[in-house]
């Protein structure tokens, strides 16, 4: 089993989360433990990954601007949004523990989500070309990686009471032809923390991890 640290936030500043996940990548680079698992909301946030993303934006930027702050970031994918009700889970694994694949890594990001949305029986996959998981012709999980040194940061995205208002102004990961939908949406009523520990559960069956949890004092 591999040893993975849990460190759950509340809402947390897109810029202030990617200062906490540098913290985490150096104590997982040092050896402090196999992988940190940081879980947390974000306020309303557009951001534009490695791929691109300010031409799936469908009105003006001044515009867009209002409704949210935008930020570059270094995962791949193009546009996104995250905002309260969507957990976002930045997982912080040494990949020499598990393999050296980022496509299996990606694999098992989405396996963790799917296997979750079979508890609420909800039937999900994936859909070729794209990255992230899939309830029919609606996204539900967005998977946005970045690894350097086989160390990953970034993470996913998954639409739980997210208000989904927001997807409307952007093309969500420069996909014109599918839609976006939460578990609210599909009719599951469990709050954010329930969903959040069985994803947890899940990802520590995926990812044949046992989970600890620490505080932000730990990455001191």
């Amino acid at each position: 089993m591999h040893d993975v640290k849990l460190l759950r936030l509340g809402l947390t500043p897109y810029l202030e989360a990617r200062d906490i996940q540098i913290k985490a990548r150096d104590k997982v680079s040092q050896g402090f433990s196999d992988g940190i698992l940081i879980t947390l909301q974000h306020p309303p946030v557009y951001t534009v990954g490695r791929a691109g993303g300010f031409e799936n934006v469908l009105i003006s930027i001044d515009e867009l601007e209002k409704k949210a702050k935008i930020y570059r970031t270094e995962r791949g994918g193009n546009i996104t949004f995250h905002g309260p009700g969507q957990i976002v889970a930045y997982p912080i694994l040494n990949l020499n523990k598990w393999k050296k694949d980022v496509h299996l890594y990606v694999y098992m990001l989405e396996e963790v989500i799917i296997r979750l949305l079979a508890v609420y029986a909800i039937e999900a996959g994936r859909k070729d070309k794209y990255r992230g998981v899939w309830v029919g012709d609606e996204k539900i999980c967005a998977v946005g990686a970045a690894i350097s040194r086989w160390i990953t940061w970034h993470g996913i995205a998954f639409n739980v009471t997210t208000d989904l208002d927001y997807f409307k102004f952007i093309n969500p990961c420069g996909i014109t032809n599918y839609g976006v939908t939460s578990l609210e949406k599909l009719g599951v009523k469990d709050g954010i923390g329930e969903v959040l520990n069985r994803m947890v559960d899940k990802f520590k069956e995926v990812f044949e991890a046992e989970i600890e949890e620490i505080t932000l004092k730990d990455l001191e």
